[in-house]
């Protein structure tokens, strides 16, 4: 009986494993860059900076990169927030570019690209989306 037990035990494991490696597997399938643990998570939480227009996008990213970046630090959430609400024309650069945590599928494509693939406490270089120019700084991943 014992070892019935501990085989059943076991049979159980790979069971558990089986399933966990088929779902494991879809999510890579879907993104493609599950092997870092990117592009995996189902919610982001990040601030951002919105410019209509690159000259000014670039001003705020060169703020941060002197200030951080250049030295290889990573930007504190709360000087992202202040360099925000100097800069973002988005209604959340009141609050420091807060976006709080969002699900995939609800923001535009190359949005949602880069917030979904940028690790935590980084801040991403500027890129264009059909709102404008961003800098993405991510602040959590959860699924």
């Amino acid at each position: 009986m014992g070892k019935d037990a501990k085989g059943g035990g076991k049979g159980k494991g790979k069971q558990a494993s089986g399933s966990d490696e088929a779902a494991a597997s879809k999510g890579k399938g879907k993104s493609g860059k599950a092997a870092d643990g990117l592009g995996t998570c189902t919610y982001v939480k990040a601030r951002h900076v919105l410019c209509e227009k690159q000259g000014k996008i670039n001003e705020a990213y060169k703020k941060l990169q002197d200030g951080w970046l250049s030295n290889g630090d990573k930007v504190p959430p709360a000087e992202f927030a202040k360099i925000a609400a100097e800069y973002s024309e988005c209604p959340s650069g009141k609050k420091g570019g807060d976006l709080g945590w969002f699900p995939r599928g609800k923001m535009a494509g190359p949005f949602q690209d880069v917030a979904f693939n940028t690790p935590v406490g980084v801040t991403s270089a500027p890129f264009k989306s059909t709102h404008g120019y961003h800098i993405i700084l991510s602040e959590g991943r959860k699924n």
